[in-house]
């Protein structure tokens, strides 16, 4: 049937529009899914149905937020696996008791980490609830 409708569309409408009138025109056509200008405004001077496209705030703040704990994660992963690493390289007693002493500073960090990550979670669980 497209290609039926396609073959008599043989009538050419010229319009003319300011540049602020150009500029709305194609403000709106960015936003939605029309994959070409003609479609677009074709569908709105015959008053038919445009799809817009949809951003959903609370999945960008979620994915904002994400990012951030991973970005703050990213370190603290790496420190624990060089930690790792250098307890198998140990053969003294003494760098043993010293290694615990650094650990404990990275593994205050990583609970830290892991308890907003816990309060993020949950706040953005609320806030979706409530939504």
């Amino acid at each position: 049937m497209m290609k039926d409708e396609k073959k008599n569309r043989n009538r050419w409408l010229h319009l003319r529009l300011s540049e602020q009138e150009y500029k709305i025109l194609q403000k709106y056509f960015a936003e939605s899914l029309s994959p070409k200008l003609s479609d677009f405004a074709r569908k709105n001077l015959l008053q038919k149905p445009v799809v817009l496209k949809y951003r959903n705030q609370s999945l960008d703040d979620l994915i904002s937020e994400l990012t951030r704990l991973r970005t703050e994660l990213n370190p603290i992963g790496n420190n624990f696996n060089q930690a790792v690493k250098k307890l198998h390289s140990l053969s003294q007693t003494s760098d043993f008791k010293m290694w615990i002493l650094d650990f404990e500073t990275d593994k205050k960090m990583l609970f830290n980490s892991i308890e907003d990550i816990r309060m993020t979670i949950r706040n953005l669980a609320e806030k979706w609830l409530l939504s």
